[in-house]
C-alpha cells in the first residue's frame, strides 16, 4: 500500500456549535498536516444550499488553502461545470495556477451540487446545462490550449497545463473520462452503486491522450480511524447522523457522536444510509489497514481519497494521521 497516492476531500463541514469561520480554520490545519504527512492532494467540493457544507465558493477556498501550504496539490472535487461558464472557470483556475504553479487540479462534475431550487437560482433558465457537459468540457480544454473556435481567450488560463479530471458516479462519466483520456475520480463515498461497473468500463474503453497514457482511477471513500475499533465506530455516528439527514431531507450541521444509533434512525433509514456508505472504513489503524488493503486489491485503484466527517477537530486530525500510517506501513 505504500506505493499508492492518498489524498483528502474536504467539504469545509459545518459542525454543530461551531462557526463557518471555524470550519475554514480547521481546513487550514488539516491541509497543513496532510502536506506534512505526504498526502498528494487536497480537494474541495462545490455544494450549495446545504447547512452542513461551506465549500460553495470552491475557488476561493482552493486559493486560501494553497496560500497556507507549500507543496500539496489543491483543487476541486469538483467544480460543477454546468453551474458556470467554461470561460470563467478557465480564468479562475488560470489565476490559481498562475499564483500557485504546478499545484492546482481541476476536477469537473455535471451534477448541480444542490437541490432543484438552488440549481434554478444558480442556472436560471439554463436548467438543461448538464446535457451540455461533454461540450463544456471540450470548450474549457480549448480555452486552456488557447485555440477556442470562438476566438475568445482565457487570460489568465490559456497555455497553462492544469490537470483536468472527470468526476462522477455513473457510467456516463466513465465513458466521457475514457473517451477524453482523462483521469477519473469516482464518488464512491456517497454513491457507490455503479463504482465497480464504472471503473471497469473506464479502463476497457480508455483512449490515451496527450494528458494521460493509461487509465488512472481515484476512489473517494469515508474513513474514520481511531485508537480502537470501538472509538472509531463511536466517532462515525456523526457521519451516520449526517446521512440520516440526507435521506430524510432534514439536514443539520455535523452533530456530535452518540453511544448508539438505536432510536435515532429507523430500520429503513439505516438500510438506505448503509447502502450509501458501502465504501466506508471505520476502525483502528490495523483494522482500517486490512480493510483498505482488501479494497485496493479488489479494485486496483491508483489513488485513494479519504473524506472524514468527524465532530472533534483533534480526532479528525488523528484519523488522518492514522490513515497515513496505515497506508505507509
Amino acid at each position: 500500500m505504500a506505493t499508492i497516492n492518498y489524498s483528502v476531500l474536504d467539504l469545509a463541514t459545518v459542525i454543530q456549535g461551531h462557526t463557518i469561520a471555524d470550519s475554514f480554520n480547521y481546513s487550514v490545519a488539516n491541509a497543513q498536516q496532510a502536506e506534512a504527512l505526504g498526502y498528494t492532494r487536497y480537494w474541495f467540493a462545490e455544494h450549495h444550499n446545504m447547512v452542513s457544507v461551506a465549500s460553495s465558493a470552491t475557488c476561493l477556498l482552493i486559493g486560501h488553502i494553497a496560500g497556507k501550504t507549500s507543496t500539496i496539490r489543491v483543487g476541486s472535487g469538483g467544480i460543477m461545470l454546468p453551474n458556470h461558464s467554461p470561460l470563467v472557470v478557465a480564468e479562475q483556475f488560470g489565476t490559481l495556477e498562475t499564483l500557485y504553479p504546478g499545484r492546482i487540479d481541476l476536477g469537473l462534475g455535471r451534477a448541480p451540487g444542490s437541490d432543484q431550487a438552488a440549481a434554478l437560482a444558480i442556472r436560471g433558465e439554463n436548467m438543461n446545462a448538464a446535457f451540455h457537459f461533454p461540450q463544456d468540457v471540450a470548450s474549457l480544454q480549448h480555452y486552456f490550449a488557447g485555440d477556442h473556435p470562438n476566438g475568445v481567450s482565457a487570460v489568465p488560463g490559456q497555455g497553462l497545463d492544469i490537470p483536468v479530471w472527470i468526476l462522477g458516479s455513473s457510467l456516463d462519466s466513465a465513458k466521457l473520462a475514457a473517451a477524453k483520456g482523462l483521469p477519473y475520480a469516482f464518488a464512491s463515498h456517497f454513491a457507490p452503486a455503479y463504482f465497480l461497473q464504472a471503473i471497469e468500463l473506464y479502463r476497457k474503453t480508455f483512449k490515451p491522450s496527450r494528458h494521460l497514457s493509461e487509465p488512472y482511477v481515484l476512489a473517494c471513500v469515508n474513513v474514520v480511524a481511531a485508537d480502537t475499533d470501538a472509538e472509531a465506530q463511536y466517532l462515525a455516528t456523526s457521519l451516520q447522523q449526517l446521512f440520516k439527514g440526507i435521506i430524510t431531507g432534514r439536514r443539520h450541521p455535523l452533530p456530535p457522536p452518540v453511544e448508539s444509533m438505536a432510536g435515532i434512525w429507523s430500520a429503513a433509514e439505516q438500510e438506505a444510509a448503509m447502502q450509501m456508505l458501502a465504501y466506508s472504513f471505520f476502525g483502528s489503524k490495523e483494522t482500517v489497514q486490512a480493510q483498505l488493503n482488501d479494497f485496493m486489491e479488489r479494485t486496483g485503484i491508483n489513488e485513494l481519497m479519504a473524506t472524514s466527517h468527524i465532530y472533534d477537530q483533534q480526532a479528525r486530525l488523528k484519523s488522518y494521521r492514522l490513515l497515513a500510517e496505515a497506508l505507509n506501513a
